[in-house]
């Protein structure tokens, strides 16, 4: 059971090659368009010369009673417990048995320094995170490379190795407008970024790229590679959520440091909640508080005119979150904040009755050709007289829209605790880079 990422990480570490399983379907969820394909023969393994078939999450009674599956293997993250409960009773009541198979069996060994960047629940900053210690990690002339949670769209076989390290890069593989928020920002600090489907050859390139390697997790997922040091990123707007999401709470039991994002606009109360939470959870955590300091690059297409918000779709969508960033920046500059569900075509009207906690903002959901249109289309529909798209990647470029484009971005002010350049001096600390 999974969700195109953590899946088949499991199958290609535990299953691939073990001739005491044979693996008989994927299911998907979360992610629109992803069932209906099939794990190819070349990713598969010589056990699998027909590949995978990959069927939707719905389907999984039907699967194991025609196949009659010994064992459901969930592969996948941002869970709440009640949502994980489901899961579990779903499976049981096949008759099946109920597995998750654990980190020790699925990270992979890396011999050069690994700091992963993991987050109680989507939406929280570890990218924002990510990329301040990607800047410390060059102010000491040391070459980062970061290796991104998979995002398995589309042709899986042009994914098992994805490696960007000039913007034509983007140009070589059929990215979605979500790989596409992953990789950007990272060009802009000339810092080679890579995902994929095998992680294998992905952590070999990955050492072959750079000095120190930083995980920049996908989801609330644990890391794919053993760091050497482990950081988990709460977010002080969603106080709870420390205790009640899988595995969420993995990340906070096993992480040595934990930053509390958000803090200034959560308030004094909630950033006091989201503390004690992850203490009681893990006393042993070194805690750091900070905030996200947004910025617009075109304040005046958004001050008190009437505005239609862009967010990352994964953090309002499976990730929870009504808003983000972009709504945060639109209400700071006195903006009026036209609600677009009204005007939703497509897959972003399905969004919304998927997800109903969405607030008055846009996924950018854009997986296909046909969402990235039901994208435009929303957006060119909306009364306003500016977009502001707090996604990182460059939608504009790849929509025909009718309005100007204000940008937001953010980035991460350690107010206590723990600073990047703390967690990178730790780092070398215990893997010293060795000199060339």
């Amino acid at each position: 059971m999974g969700a195109g990422g953590r899946d088949f990480h499991v199958f290609n570490t535990v299953f691939r090659d073990n001739p005491g399983y044979e693996v008989v379907a994927f299911t998907a969820a979360q992610i629109p368009g992803i069932e209906w394909r099939r794990y190819p023969p070349s990713l598969a393994g010589h056990r699998y010369p027909h590949g995978i078939p990959i069927y939707p999450e719905k389907l999984l009674p039907e699967i194991v009673r025609e196949q009659a599956v010994d064992e459901v293997v969930l592969a996948y993250s941002d869970l709440t417990y009640e949502e994980l409960g489901h899961l579990l009773s779903l499976a049981l009541s096949t008759g099946a048995s109920f597995r998750i198979v654990g980190p020790r069996d699925t990270m992979l060994a890396s011999y050069k320094p690994v700091i992963a960047v993991t987050a109680v629940k989507t939406g929280a900053g570890k990218s924002t995170l990510s990329r301040a210690l990607v800047r410390e990690i060059k102010s000491r002339q040391l070459a980062p490379v970061v290796v991104r949670h998979p995002m398995a769209y589309g042709d899986l076989e042009a994914r098992k190795l994805i490696v960007i390290v000039e913007p034509e890069d983007l140009s070589k593989y059929p990215l979605t407008v979500e790989e596409r928020e992953e990789f950007e920002p990272y060009l802009d600090l000339e810092t080679p970024v890579l995902a994929g489907i095998d992680y294998g050859p992905v952590l070999r390139e990955a050492e072959r790229l750079g000095d120190v390697i930083v995980w920049d997790g996908g989801n609330n997922d644990w890391p794919f590679i053993r760091p050497d040091l482990w950081v988990v990123v709460a977010d002080a707007l969603r106080p709870g959520m420390e205790y009640s999401t899988f595995p969420g709470e993995v990340n906070v039991r096993m992480a040595e440091i934990a930053v509390i994002t958000k803090a200034s606009e959560a308030g004094e109360d909630n950033v006091k909640k989201v503390r004690e939470n992850l203490t009681r959870i893990n006393p042993r955590l070194e805690i750091a508080v900070a905030d996200l300091v947004v910025n617009v690059d075109k304040p005046d297409l958004v001050e008190g005119r009437r505005v239609v918000v862009v967010e990352d779709s994964p953090t309002v969508t499976h990730g929870g979150a009504p808003y983000g960033a972009g709504y945060v920046a639109a209400r700071k500059l006195g903006a009026k904040i036209i609600d677009p569900r009204p005007y939703a075509t497509g897959v972003i009207k399905e969004m919304y009755r998927r997800y109903p906690h969405i607030g008055p903002v846009v996924p950018s959901t854009g997986y296909t050709r046909e969402q990235l249109r039901s994208l435009e289309e929303t957006l060119n529909s909306v009364p306003a007289d500016a977009i502001v798209v707090a996604s990182p990647a460059r939608i504009e470029s790849m929509l025909s829209l009718n309005k100007p484009v204000a940008r937001v971005s953010y980035e991460i002010k350690v107010l206590e605790g723990p600073t990047p350049r703390d967690m990178i001096d730790r780092l070398l600390e215990r893997h010293p880079v060795p000199e060339a």
